[in-house]
């Protein structure tokens, strides 16, 4: 499976957006991580409004639902078998069809269809025999799948890890205390054009290995900037999800506007003392123009996300959307 959309400010930017990230609870009692092959956990009503972002462990061929900071469902997939391994990343589902076949691999069915890329990955129902056995996509369980189907919209974050720790909640109520604005981005408007794409939800996506940060909204490129990084820096991937409302206190960083209320998810084996995205951005060995800050906060609405990655971007994060009408017709 080719290109993919593995989708994520000076210093303080960053800290401006995730000013405060609460702990988020977890909504069944039950140990989800016992899940065998084909079972699943799905309690929507515990969270029935707010983000959603689904955390997919390919090690532990498990998936998560989480909306506004509470975990909805859990279940068991099937990923990419040897040879046809589901990539890893960070992407947005692209297109949904309730029924749809394959082009690629004898018209297999794949119903409940949620596209990752345009080459062919996506979340569907499918066969569980406990391993992974697909050619790349993540099967669900058929009823798993079908309420997914309805409790997503295109946009939405998917984070696929090949980390063999269970994906879950970091949990950091500690405020990104600010030093200063440091630099100014120089031209901004020359690459920040929002009017491009004037509504739905945004995600911001940091990539440690370009060193380039880009802002999308309803799947399309809206802004993009370099960033300064550490040579080596490695933190993982990081997701912030932004919930609703607001939390109290000041922001540090941009005082004239409420602190935000955020959720992190961590994909390490076990969420870490403190968040090391913050502690880097405090560091200074991740830095961006602060000017970016204040642009990307006049853009934010409940469901936004933030990712920071060591993943490179994918040339789907250098596209315009494609429409669905073009897409049809593609696996």
């Amino acid at each position: 499976m080719g290109n993919t959309l593995r989708h994520l400010c000076r210093r303080l930017a960053l800290a401006a957006l995730l000013a405060c990230v609460p702990v988020a609870l977890l909504a069944d009692a039950r140990d989800p991580w016992t899940l065998k092959p084909g079972h699943y956990v799905w309690q929507p009503s515990v969270a029935p409004a707010g983000p959603l972002v689904i955390v997919v462990s390919l090690p532990l061929q498990q998936l998560h639902v989480y909306r506004n900071g509470v975990r909805i469902g859990a279940s068991s997939i099937s990923s990419g078998k040897p040879g046809h391994e589901t990539p890893v990343g960070v992407f947005t589902i692209l297109q949904k069809e309730v029924e749809h076949y394959s082009n690629l691999y004898d018209a297999a069915p794949m119903p409940w269809m949620q596209r990752l890329t345009w080459d062919g990955v996506a979340l569907h129902g499918g066969t569980l025999p406990g391993r992974p056995a697909s050619h790349g996509c993540i099967r669900l369980p058929q009823a798993f799948a079908k309420s997914l189907f309805a409790a997503t919209r295109p946009g939405d974050v998917v984070i696929v890890s090949d980390q063999a720790g269970h994906p879950g909640i970091a949990a950091s109520g500690e405020v990104l205390r600010a030093t200063g604005l440091q630099g100014a981005m120089p031209a901004l408007e020359d690459f920040w054009t929002p009017d491009a794409s004037p509504s739905g939800p945004v995600s911001v996506v940091l990539s440690l290995a370009d060193a380039r940060l880009v802002v999308n909204r309803d799947g399309r490129r809206i802004g993009q900037v370099a960033v300064e990084v550490e040579p080596g820096l490695r933190l993982g991937t990081h997701a912030y999800v932004l919930l609703n409302g607001t939390v109290d206190g000041s922001n540090p960083v941009l005082p004239d506007r409420p602190r935000r209320h955020w959720m992190a998810i961590d994909m390490g084996a076990a969420p870490p003392e403190g968040d090391p995205v913050r502690a880097a951005i405090e560091a200074g060995r991740i830095v961006i123009p602060a000017a970016a800050a204040r642009r990307v906060d006049d853009i934010l609405q409940t469901g936004a996300t933030v990712v920071v990655t060591d993943e490179p971007l994918g040339d789907d994060v250098q596209r315009q959307v494609i429409e669905l009408e073009d897409a049809r017709g593609r696996k």
